[in-house]
């Protein structure tokens, strides 16, 4: 069995200020709803300057020190994709919506009431919750299904 395999990387922060954290509302056909900044790390990128890069680019914010706090992963058509999940608690700047979606502060408590991506709520916990590091899809009986782990 070969060590190797093809994987497309990508990262997603959860930027927070106190109970509030920073939305976006997705436009891509691929993923839409409400869902955390970021996106995919270029080629040679760190994965922090990535999340870095990916946050300012989609929010105006700079945030610092982001702290890896999980994984989602999931295995389709020869490639693993994997997300890398950080928390920033420190930034500057003046939060500016993008192409990618609409931006803006949201209260934690108030994240249920919204449009989610696919199974952001359960994702939630991923970043909030510290005996949870991986958010896992898999497939089984030709069904997509999830495992927090």
């Amino acid at each position: 069995m070969s060590r190797l395999e093809k994987v497309e990387f990508t990262n997603m922060c959860m930027v927070c200020d106190g109970d509030r954290v920073v939305v976006i509302d997705r436009q891509k056909k691929d993923w839409p709803g409400v869902t955390f900044p970021g996106g995919h790390i270029e080629e040679g990128e760190s994965f922090t300057d990535a999340v870095i890069r990916e946050v300012r680019e989609e929010t105006g914010l700079n945030i610092h020190h982001p702290a890896l706090c999980g994984i989602k992963d999931w295995y389709k058509d020869g490639t693993r994709y994997a997300v890398l999940l950080y928390r920033a608690t420190e930034f500057d700047g003046e939060l500016v919506s993008s192409d990618e979606g609409k931006v803006w502060w949201e209260d934690t408590h108030n994240l249920k009431n919204l449009r989610l991506s696919l199974d952001m709520l359960d994702m939630l916990r991923v970043f909030t919750e510290n005996e949870l590091s991986e958010f896992f899809y898999y497939q089984k009986d030709g069904k997509w299904l999830y495992d927090l782990k």
